[in-house]
């Protein structure tokens, strides 16, 4: 993002500002405050500097007591507007992280899926949820907090030059010293930060893999490397963060060092004139002191709050980096697709994954309404592709894929994806109940619906073997069930949303012979009198398509039926049939 490099990028600030406009009342309430609160900050010292002089120097009880309870009242309304200050800052700031995770996860669900194939989910975690989550304390401790202190200074240097210029200027020479300090903390501490998100994003995303992929770590014995690899990440992760200490330990005794010897030199200087009868008073001396501190402390102070300014500021960067991202589905059709016929066809279509790297390569096919297509191949023909272009996961290169005589960019996305069902090898659980993973939380799916569609596909008496059934948890990913019976899940969850257009990948490694069969009854069941594209690795579903796709290498090498491809001498399918299902056929 541009502006980047500075050590306070405005622009991006007034961008993040933007988003308290839906606050108005907060963030001028707010603003206000930190007015008021400036202004009772001084009044302290200043009433302090007059109960001395006029109160306690001539023993005058009666004034004594009228200033110290105007103190407390000044005390009082001091306490409430902090605490009124400090709540609605709060306030104000997770409201607008809200805003922004909103926004954030909404525009992450509309990306292209090449856009999550190349970004880990460990990063995309940290900036949906830590990121989002140091941007508020702009607000809670930075911005406002700063503006607060800013007023409150401006207003004890214009008090300290009335009171005594020559004072004044003994205190404000050391304030060079603190400012060019500051300055100095600033520049280093933001690029401290900056690395120690980037160590934070790795942390996360190394930690988020190895805890998915702990099955395949423990197969492997990988215990001993991956534990040797965490220790290296969190290293530099420690070593990021102790470079802010570094910075902090180097910082804040310069800056008290600087303070106190402003104090020694008000001391010195006025005591000297107080004891030669000069105009300094002992009232001011003590207000100079008190109020030297309350000018150094919040240069102090806005150092660090600057810091936490500074690191929102970096994490608001990362996140408008997300936000501006570009990668999107064109959804610019205008047609609905209802109640389609289920005529599918590929004109010329070519496609890959990595540009001038293509995978399928000028393929040609239709599919009439209502039929059965296997699609079979070789590991890396393209089959799996076909499924992610009819659904327009991805775009294609060059040609065209039409439904129902109409290209699939005319319809809108919404349209296009609700006709179309997808059961995937892989199958996806949410950590939530059977009824809720088939539903997927639509209000319209009622349970008498899904218990009526998993008789008829043969997997009711399954799930009411479970304890709970429908109501089962299935904790994440569906660790609780089997590879068979999530397919099923999945089969279930394909046949209720009553799809025109079904894609099923039928893979059955690691199925049981009961839940295979079960699966092959759902499969005849969904499949029936509905438009399917199967990539087939069951004989008995190839021998029941009324049309074959045979790929290899991203092209489209034969089609027929299987008695029709079996006829052919030599053909790239009977070598299949031979090789991979003979064995089959034989049991």
């Amino acid at each position: 993002m541009a502006g980047s490099g500075k050590a306070f990028d405005f622009k991006l600030f007034k961008r993040l500002l933007g988003y308290t406009n839906s606050y108005p009342l907060s963030f001028y309430y707010v603003a206000f405050a930190a007015i008021i609160m400036s202004g009772l900050g001084i009044l302290r010292p200043i009433l302090l500097q007059i109960t001395i002089d006029d109160s306690i120097v001539p023993k005058n009880g009666e004034n004594l007591v009228f200033y110290i309870t105007l103190m407390a009242i000044v005390l009082l309304l001091e306490v409430l507007f902090m605490f009124s200050f400090i709540f609605f800052t709060n306030w104000l700031g997770q409201n607008v992280i809200r805003d922004i995770r909103v926004k954030l996860f909404k525009l992450m669900l509309s990306f292209k899926l090449k856009y999550f194939d190349n970004s880990a989910v460990g990063r995309l975690t940290t900036r949906a949820v830590n990121d989002i989550e140091t941007i508020s304390s702009i607000f809670s401790q930075g911005l406002f907090m700063i503006i607060s202190d800013l007023l409150k200074m401006v207003v004890i240097v214009v008090f300290m030059l009335y009171k005594s210029w020559l004072l004044a200027l003994i205190v404000f020479a050391i304030l060079p010293i603190i400012l060019y300090a500051t300055r100095i903390f600033q520049r280093a501490m933001k690029s401290a930060f900056e690395e120690v998100r980037t160590q934070v994003a790795n942390l996360n995303s190394f930690v988020q893999e190895r805890i998915t992929g702990m099955k395949i770590v423990q197969i492997f014995t990988r215990e001993e490397t991956e534990y040797k690899q965490f220790k290296e990440i969190n290293e530099k992760h420690k070593k990021a963060w102790i470079k802010t200490v570094w910075y902090n330990s180097i910082f804040f005794p310069i800056a008290e060092m600087a303070s106190s010897v402003a104090i020694g030199l008000v001391v010195w200087y006025g005591g000297l004139n107080a004891a030669q009868g000069g105009v300094i008073t002992l009232g001011i001396i003590i207000a100079f002191i008190e109020l030297s501190q309350m000018l150094f402390r919040p240069l102090r102070q806005i150092a660090d709050k600057f810091n936490t300014l500074q690191m929102g500021m970096v994490a608001a960067r990362r996140v408008f980096d997300i936000l501006d991202t570009k990668s999107h589905i064109d959804d610019s059709g205008k047609l609905k697709l209802v109640q389609t016929k289920g005529a599918i066809e590929f004109k010329n279509v070519r496609f890959g994954y990595i540009e001038d790297e293509e995978v399928i390569r000028d393929i040609s096919f239709t599919v009439n309404p209502g039929e059965t297509v296997a699609i079979v191949g070789a590991t890396g023909a393209g089959k799996s592709t076909i499924i992610n272009l009819l659904s327009r996961f991805y775009e294609i290169n060059s040609g065209d894929i039409l439904i129902d005589g109409i290209s699939i960019k005319d319809y809108t996305l919404k349209s296009l994806r609700s006709n179309i069902a997808v059961v995937l090898q892989d199958v996806f659980l949410f950590a939530d109940t059977i009824l809720n993973n088939i539903t997927l939380k639509d209000d319209n799916i009622s349970e008498e619906e899904i218990i009526l569609a998993a008789k008829e596909i043969g997997v009711h008496r399954f799930i009411s073997s479970l304890p709970g059934d429908y109501h089962y948890n299935v904790k994440e990913r569906g660790v609780m069930l089997s590879t068979g019976q999530r397919q099923l899940i999945a089969f279930l969850r394909a046949y209720v949303s009553n799809p025109s257009i079904l894609i099923l990948d039928e893979a059955t490694s690691s199925i049981d012979s009961y839940s295979e069969e079960m699966i092959q009854t759902a499969t005849e069941k969904i499949t029936k009198g509905r438009t399917s594209i199967v990539i087939a690795h069951r004989l008995s579903t190839i021998k029941k398509a009324n049309k074959i796709i045979v790929m290899d290498a991203g092209k489209i090498v034969e089609i027929g039926t299987h008695k029709d491809l079996l006829d052919k001498e030599g053909g790239y399918y009977k070598n299949l049939y031979e090789v991979q299902f003979m064995a089959e056929e034989a049991v």
